[in-house]
């Protein structure tokens, strides 16, 4: 036999509920690649008005490879 559940207290639920909410939640550093991305993205759609979005991601991650933003270029 399995034994009732216990009501919890609106009290209880509702401290729960409180914590969860008022969590700080801490930003993430934006890397240089999704800095890059965003302007570079912007650019290439800019030039080309009609380009599907997966298109201009891939012209840009391909431009990504020899910008000088690319800490692996850099250091060459």
């Amino acid at each position: 036999m399995s034994r009732p559940k216990a009501k919890s207290s609106p009290s209880t639920t509702a401290t729960k509920k409180k914590s969860a909410a008022s969590k700080v939640t801490k930003t993430k550093k934006v890397s240089p690649y999704n800095m890059y991305m965003k302007a570079e993205l912007a650019k290439v759609k800019e030039k080309n008005p009609g380009i599907p979005h997966k298109e201009a991601f891939k012209l840009a991650a391909r431009n990504w490879a020899t910008a000088p933003q690319n800490p692996k270029v850099a250091a060459k």
